[in-house]
């Protein structure tokens, strides 16, 4: 039963608003100090903002707060169960990331103007889940890619780091034209950017062409956020040459905002329904989600470093969640449940996904190098690290029983209930393949001998923290599993009601 809020309306807004004060405070803190390098204070300070915010998210969405959905702002942001299940994805990767990030920037510069950068774009994710309007869509996105760019470049010395933030900023910028076009063409034929005003106002047979190129429009900016295919390329270059922490941050956080704002906005604005016969947006979601997950997935069998390899494989993760969108039917029937199981793979994976690349950034500490073969017989140095990161890559592999194959069983059951077993077919066979390229790094950390002498002569506490914690999150998911799938598809039927 949800319960009434005892406090204003606007207090719901508690996760973004703490994250926002957050931000502002680190930005004092700079300008107070503008050469400090206190990693402890920096790096407290956003962990603490990060995690109070995800608590209240938490404490919300258990509370049953956004059952009731809560509009502020004349419906421009609304506060339901999605947009606090998003939040705390957001919150816990962003924490994951602080916390590893205290020592990964040892001995760099910009330590403050990259915390706040970090807290910023997480600012702007959770506004992304609660923006009920398309310029409040568009306002938060930017929120949230901007900081982006200037992070993944933040290696001002590093010449891969400054290459990725450029070619990211220019696929950006394309993109978010792309997409503040196609918002213009539906404004031009629904005279609304509320999500409800524009799904009650797409009559008119005459514009019927232009609403379908708007909304293939506003589609391309989203493939561009989650890294679908086509706006993909911009994703390994940024992943490989950003900080790893940064790495984990995008791929997990940023593609799971992604997702929750393209959820809301289709669902709402355009309903299957209305829209079907102008343009049949599934059928589009269909395509990307194949060929996403299949680009993905072979172009990381091919890959000869590991981070790249996960890059590559994050693609494909996005063509699993992309069946969110691509297994709807306008009757309705099964559309919470495997939009629901699309919601719970992107929790699962935002532990799993961030712990990898978390991992990497271990190893980038160590200097041990970035091939598969470097990672020869690293678990007889570092046997708990590897632990973790063997079940990282068994649990996005899907295997039994780790938390990834449980999501994905419950997202290929939800599309498989909808009538789109091929769709389950085809992700299950992707799923296989990627087993592949996973267990390379299992492999090479158990079995294969070591190529070159370890020099691991220290055992840096953040990091090693913050990847036991996304190891132990993952296991911790499978007891808790049924509630919060549960708590995940009652979030996603609320869209449909």
């Amino acid at each position: 039963m949800a319960q009434p809020l005892a406090w204003p309306t606007w207090s719901a807004m508690a996760p973004a608003t703490v994250l926002g004060l957050t931000a502002l405070l680190l930005l004092v803190v700079d300008s107070v100090h503008p050469d400090s390098t206190n990693r402890p204070l920096l790096a407290g300070i956003s962990t603490a903002g990060t995690v109070i915010a995800g608590g209240l998210a938490a404490w919300f969405l258990l509370a049953g707060t956004g059952e009731d959905p809560i509009s502020l702002y004349d419906g421009a942001l609304v506060v339901d169960t999605m947009s606090l299940f998003f939040a705390v994805i957001f919150t816990s990767v962003t924490a994951l990331v602080c916390v590893a990030s205290y020592d990964y920037l040892r001995g760099h510069a910009y330590q403050a103007e990259y915390y706040t950068l970090v807290i910023l774009a997480a600012t702007g994710m959770t506004l992304m889940a609660s923006a009920n309007s398309l310029a409040t869509v568009f306002v938060s996105i930017e929120l949230s890619s901007l900081p982006s760019f200037a992070l993944v470049a933040i290696l001002k010395k590093n010449r891969g780091s400054v290459e990725a933030g450029l070619k990211y900023f220019l696929i950006g910028a394309l993109s978010s034209a792309i997409f503040a076009y196609g918002i213009s063409l539906v404004y031009a034929v629904t005279g609304h950017l509320q999500l409800g005003l524009v799904a009650a106002n797409l009559g008119g047979a005459d514009l019927a062409g232009v609403l379908g190129i708007g909304v293939l429009m506003v589609l391309g900016g989203f493939a561009f956020k989650t890294a679908s295919v086509p706006f993909h390329f911009w994703a390994p270059e940024a992943y490989e040459g950003a900080p790893a922490p940064i790495s984990a941050f995008l791929s997990s956080a940023s593609k799971a905002a992604g997702f929750a704002v393209a959820f809301r906005v289709f669902t709402t604005a355009f309903p299957i329904a209305e829209v079907a016969t102008t343009v049949d947006w599934v059928l589009a979601f269909q395509i990307l989600a194949v060929v996403t997950m299949t680009l993905g997935n072979f172009a990381a069998a091919t890959q000869d470093t590991v981070k790249r390899m996960l890059a590559y494989s994050s693609i494909g993760h996005a063509g699993y969640a992309l069946i969110g969108l691509a297994a709807l039917s306008a009757d309705g029937g099964a559309n919470g449940f495997v939009m629901g199981g699309a919601m719970m793979h992107l929790l699962v994976y935002g532990f799993m996904n961030t712990g990898a690349f978390l991992f990497i950034a271990l190893v980038e500490h160590w200097e041990v190098g970035r091939t598969f073969e470097d990672y020869n017989g690293l678990a007889t140095r570092a046997p708990m690290a590897c632990v973790a990161m063997t079940a990282f890559m068994f649990s996005l592999a899907g295997l039994p029983p780790f938390a990834g194959f449980f999501s994905k069983y419950v997202l290929f059951a939800g599309a498989v209930r909808a009538g789109f077993w091929w769709l389950a077919a085809i992700g299950a066979v992707n799923s296989a393949l990627s087993l592949y390229y996973y267990s390379r790094v299992v492999r090479a950390m158990w079995i294969e001998e070591p190529v070159n002498e370890f020099n691991i002569r220290s055992t840096p506490t953040g990091l090693y923290v913050a990847v036991l914690v996304a190891a132990l999150a993952t296991v911790l998911l499978l007891p808790a599993f049924s509630p919060v799938a549960d708590t995940a598809i009652d979030a996603a039927a609320t869209l449909f009601a």
